[in-house]
């Protein structure tokens, strides 16, 4: 369990009466990206927000680094965290949502030395420094000064993706960033999450972009109905999917 990054162990998610998730088992290897790829509606964010438990699982085990998330075991009876211990365990997991969630009242520095400084309790001189750094890896040194809304969506994304890294992270959640972008906009995220993959950033990432799947990704798994229908390198699951769901999907995108 310790050498894996998340461990998924017949996760099931349920609303109501409604079962989205249908027993996933997923596991995702130290430094490598996973990709999740499917039609809306089969359960990949669902499985994104339970990695930080922001949704909480219905029945199952879901580990990151070793660490049982959103729960405690004893004799075999899951007992759920208080919300301080969650939040504790979500400050080791960066995610990136669709829509970027800057704080529109702050300037892109203070969007992103926030958390540092008041969750993780870095100095604000140190904060940022990190902050002055991740701006020049994403290519907005000279947004500093700026609010969101002077941002193009593009920018705003990168905005959001340094704040994420900006906690130093052991693993990246990303869902669906550039779907909310024009399609002009899409390359610029992508480049800087190539750049986080090339630097041995553990990510886990919802998408359509099967050109990024193909490319960066270690692992693809195709999910469909809250079950996982096939999973294996890009080469495979892309290029010659086996199952027969799969090539369907693939062929109304490729």
């Amino acid at each position: 369990m310790t050498n894996l990054m998340v461990d998924a162990r017949d996760l099931h998610k349920s609303y109501g009466a409604v079962p989205v998730l249908k027993g996933i088992d997923l596991q995702i290897a130290p430094g490598t990206v996973t990709c999740l790829i499917g039609p809306s509606g089969s359960g990949k964010s669902t499985l994104l927000r339970c990695v930080n438990h922001l949704e909480k699982i219905t029945a199952g085990r879901l580990y990151v680094d070793g660490d049982l998330i959103g729960y405690r075991e004893r004799n075999g009876v899951l007992y759920e965290i208080s919300e301080k211990e969650a939040a504790r365990q979500r400050a080791g997991i960066g995610m990136v949502f669709q829509q970027f969630n800057l704080f529109p009242h702050r300037t892109v520095l203070e969007n992103i030395i926030e958390a540092p400084i008041h969750v993780a309790g870095i100095t604000p001189r140190e904060a940022k420094a990190r902050a002055h750094r991740l701006l020049e890896q994403v290519g907005l040194a000279d947004k500093a000064g700026s609010y969101p809304n002077q941002l193009s969506g593009g920018q705003q994304q990168r905005v959001a993706i340094a704040r994420a890294v900006a906690m130093e992270p052991k693993l990246m959640l990303f869902d669906e960033p550039t779907s909310a972008l024009d399609p002009e906009l899409v390359g610029e995220v992508l480049r800087v999450m190539k750049q986080l993959a090339e630097d041995g950033m553990t990510m886990l990432v919802v998408t359509h972009e099967m050109g990024f799947a193909r490319e960066v990704a270690d692992t693809v798994v195709f999910m469909d109905g809250g079950v996982v229908v096939e999973s294996g390198e890009p080469a495979t699951v892309i290029e010659n999917p086996q199952h027969p769901r799969t090539q369907e999907f693939l062929s109304s995108l490729l």
